[in-house]
């Protein structure tokens, strides 16, 4: 991105509102220039009808004001876990550590489904705690807004045919990630959600680089970045919304 008076300005940033189930890019919000993604999201929240939405954060969305934001706003919120919230990381991985154990005596709620693609298997196992962590005063829990559950989600991958079976070595690989929630859903519902956040991998970035090439854009000049981002957006959604033909 370049400006006529300050010269180079660096890559342009843009932050995305994506309709899971429509598939669609609702809206997106350039960063300010020495700014960042923290700080945009809640610009994009402000444009933005979510009464009564279920809305879908990484890490990066994971702070105090936005989430404030989206229950002022009558939203709900599901919003990933880093160690960028240290205290709350801390706290929320503490609720996990003897899961079976929790599953069996009806502390911790669970859901596991196994999916099998390309070869692949994977075992997603969405564990679910909300019984009155809230009132037991671990630092980092009680201060989020709204907050009614934490999630786990432990997926394990192994190659099981093809190429990638012969190319692999090692054993199934396993990680976990964490999650606050205004919601009170089962957890198969949670494990529905949580992988339906990241549709937008596979629906949108995919197919704006991909079909769109957007990386291979050279708009650099003012504001010509952002314009041509949108008009992207804007002719994917309607590609998407065009049933006629294929």
């Amino acid at each position: 991105m370049r400006d006529s008076q300050n010269g180079f300005l660096g890559v342009a940033h843009l932050v995305s509102a994506w309709h899971s189930e429509a598939g669609l890019v609702l809206g997106q919000v350039k960063t300010a220039v020495k700014s960042n993604e923290i700080m945009a999201i809640p610009e994009l929240l402000d444009v933005l009808d979510l009464k009564g939405a279920t809305i879908t954060m990484d890490a990066m969305g994971c702070q105090h004001k936005t989430v404030e934001k989206i229950i002022a706003k009558q939203a709900d919120y599901s919003v990933a876990v880093k160690n960028n919230q240290q205290l709350l990381a801390q706290a929320v991985e503490s609720l996990f550590t003897n899961v079976d154990a929790g599953v069996r005596e009806g502390r911790l709620l669970q859901d596991i489904t196994l999916d099998k693609d390309h070869g692949r298997l994977e075992t997603r196992r969405c564990v679910v705690s909300r019984a009155g962590f809230e009132r037991d005063g671990r630092a980092g829990i009680e201060a989020w807004p709204g907050l009614k559950s934490v999630i786990m989600i432990e997926a394990t991958r192994e190659f099981i045919s093809g190429r990638e079976k012969e190319k692999s070595k090692s054993k199934p690989s396993t990680e976990w990630r964490y999650y606050i929630s205004s919601h009170s859903f089962d957890a198969s519902e949670f494990n529905r959600k949580v992988r339906a956040h990241w549709s937008i991998e596979n629906s949108c970035h995919w197919v704006l680089d991909m079909s769109f090439r957007e990386d291979d854009c050279r708009i650099r000049t003012s504001d010509g970045a952002e314009n041509f981002a949108i008009l992207m957006r804007i002719a994917m959604n309607m590609i998407k919304r065009e049933k006629s033909t294929r």
